[in-house]
């Protein structure tokens, strides 16, 4: 781990004891206002798709989903049709799903391994690279280029073992490194690329994608949500929130951390300490716990649906049945405390429409949420940008 993530862990600590010796907690410095409209009205939906959605790299899966060359999986979840795959020298390609002939997907399976790609209505076969290598009867199309009719590429990238695409063409290259700078040293601590994945499912919930996502921007609700699950296990409402513009991390500290008054500074350890909530902009959030780690991502399916994707991601493979029951203990806990939010996200989507609120008012302790939603105004209007 660097200086620099060291320094900031133990500021982090430094600042939580704060808090429980004088009930203090991260606060922003003003109540905001979100109105019930930016939940409810369709065309804002169409714009948040066309640019948080299009214009923005969205983690779409773990790159031990694509081991060697010729590994593949498909991600159709942003309305986007994508084929990821890793080409024959260890690089990761991405592309839209779609036969340049007459636009069928090229790739029906979820995942796989294949050394080319055949569309199942006329057998246009493309490459790793997504070059168009054969057609059948070709002579009867005349005189083509096969060189542009290749599979339309979309930006890819692979850092700290997570597999990143903008779901859309970009005559402009994308600079991820600058995008995830801010994260970059949180990010590369946990080793990700070493992990391998537990579980990974997906669930589609009847309520706006902003209200699923905003379930995992504070910690306000805990011992009201989760009185009888999260609650016990972090202190109340005291972790601390670093704008890491576009992005936040969101340090939620265990209890018992009080223990480390009485150990010298050049001891303490973070990780043991806290759950870290890095939301990166616009609907991910990489969940670290202590020995394990979560991959969220949160998309629209609609005005009123969202569908929620997670990965589970464990150190190493569960080999014994020993660890298989002790990592399936923890899948069964997130998925009562994340079902506990659903299950009030939903009722909150159903109240939406009856006029009781006009706006929702956020406290100056649900600080992630605002400090994400000042980076959404900015992509909405254009200030902010890859």
């Amino acid at each position: 781990m660097s200086e620099t993530n060291q320094a900031e862990e133990r500021a982090i600590i430094e600042t939580v004891l704060g808090y429980c010796d004088n009930g203090g907690t991260h606060l922003q410095p003003d109540v905001m206002q979100i109105p019930v409209t930016e939940y409810t009205d369709p065309e804002r939906l169409n714009r948040e798709i066309e640019v948080l959605f299009r214009q923005f790299p969205i983690i779409v899966g773990h790159a031990s989903a694509l081991a060697a060359p010729g590994d593949f999986f498909t991600h159709n979840s942003t309305g986007v049709p994508m084929l990821i795959a890793r080409n024959r020298v260890g690089e990761v390609k991405a592309f839209l799903n779609v036969c340049r002939h007459r636009g069928a997907r090229v790739e029906q399976q979820p995942c796989g391994k294949a050394n080319t790609f055949s569309c199942p209505y006329h057998s246009w076969t493309y490459d790793l690279d997504g070059n168009l290598r054969g057609l059948p009867k070709d002579t009867n199309f005349g005189d083509i280029d096969k060189s542009e009719l290749g599979l339309v590429a979309l930006p890819a990238f692979e850092r700290f073992g997570l597999i990143w695409v903008r779901p859309s063409p970009s005559s402009a290259p994308v600079d991820i490194d600058a995008w995830v700078a801010p994260m970059a040293e949180q990010l590369e601590s946990l080793d990700l690329k070493s992990h391998v994945v537990f579980k990974e499912w997906a669930v589609k919930r009847e309520m706006n994608w902003h209200i699923a996502l905003e379930g995992f921007q504070e910690q306000y609700h805990f011992c009201s949500a989760h009185k009888n699950t999260a609650c016990s296990a972090y202190l109340d409402n005291q972790g601390v929130f670093l704008d890491q513009y576009p992005h936040v991390r969101h340090a939620v500290p265990l209890a018992g951390i009080e223990k480390l008054k009485d150990q010298p500074k050049d001891e303490w350890s973070y990780r043991r300490n806290f759950m870290t909530q890095n939301y990166l902009f616009p609907c991910n959030f990489v969940q670290s716990m202590t020995d394990h780690v979560y991959i969220h991502t949160i998309i629209p399916t609609g005005q009123t649906s969202c569908i929620f994707q997670c990965q589970m991601l464990i150190p190493e493979a569960a080999n014994t049945e020993k660890a298989e029951k002790y990592w399936q203990a923890n899948y069964n806990v997130v998925q009562e405390v994340f079902d506990e939010d659903f299950v009030i996200g939903e009722s909150i989507q159903a109240g939406l429409n009856t006029g009781a609120n006009q706006h929702f008012t956020i406290g100056r302790y649900e600080s992630c949420l605002q400090m994400a939603r000042r980076s959404l105004a900015d992509a909405l209007a254009g200030r902010l940008k890859v």
